[in-house]
């Protein structure tokens, strides 16, 4: 059977619109500053701008389901996410607001499948750009855990992180933090939600206690007790 042509159109037109309605219009762009360097050729031959374009897309989608924000109206007021692979900074990746910089030194020299790196990398990068932070009063070392959580979730945990029940404190960051929420979490599904929920006004300790019952110091004592200390 063959349409008219306006119907077409119309039915193009409303599949843009539902698209946009679910993505709440965010944009996504990648850009390589330096295909010249060892690192940038890399990134060139075994990621690719188009694939980390696709995986700012996916990375902001999961992270909305994570976070528990089908409506646009629940997140932070983005609009667009980008990434720039640049030749050198301080940290294999950083994330000033919605602008992500990929260390081209560090896809140079690393050694596993950098594809695989670099997708996890910005799915921890990406994060940062939605997540809360408690109006800058939440400690560093849980919003790098929340970012490495998502990660973790997302299936992106690279083998080199600790294992379950390790680490010296709940808020020591990064792979520790990230174990400890994935415990939390299983005490109550959707935990890590309605943290990052609450973080959006401001921040404190006591959280853990409203969300679980529990504080804090006791949930990493109960956690570390459950893999033997």
């Amino acid at each position: 059977m063959k349409f008219p042509a306006s119907f077409v159109l119309a039915s193009s037109i409303l599949v843009v619109v539902l698209m946009a309605a679910t993505s709440g219009a965010v944009t996504f762009d990648a850009t390589n500053s330096v295909p010249g360097t060892d690192g940038g050729a890399r990134f060139d031959r075994d990621v690719g701008v188009d694939y980390a374009k696709q995986v700012l897309s996916d990375a902001s989608s999961f992270i909305w389901g994570t976070f528990n924000q089908p409506n646009p109206d629940d997140r932070k007021p983005v609009d667009s996410v980008t990434l720039a692979v640049v030749d050198s900074i301080s940290a294999p990746a950083q994330t000033s607001g919605n602008a992500i910089s990929l260390s081209a030194q560090y896809v140079a020299g690393y050694s596993g499948d950098v594809k695989a790196e670099a997708t996890g990398v910005l799915y921890h990068e990406t994060t940062h750009v939605w997540q809360w932070d408690g109006q800058g009063r939440a400690n560093g070392g849980l919003i790098e855990g929340i970012a490495d959580y998502v990660r973790l979730k997302a299936g992106y945990a690279p083998g080199h992180w600790v294992k379950p029940g390790q680490g010296d404190r709940w808020d020591q960051g990064y792979d520790v933090t990230a174990r400890f929420l994935d415990y939390c979490d299983s005490l109550k599904p959707g935990f890590v939600a309605e943290l990052n929920a609450k973080m959006k006004d401001g921040y404190s300790d006591g959280f853990f206690q409203d969300i679980l019952g529990k504080d804090v110091q006791q949930l990493w004592q109960d956690y570390k007790a459950q893999y033997g200390g």
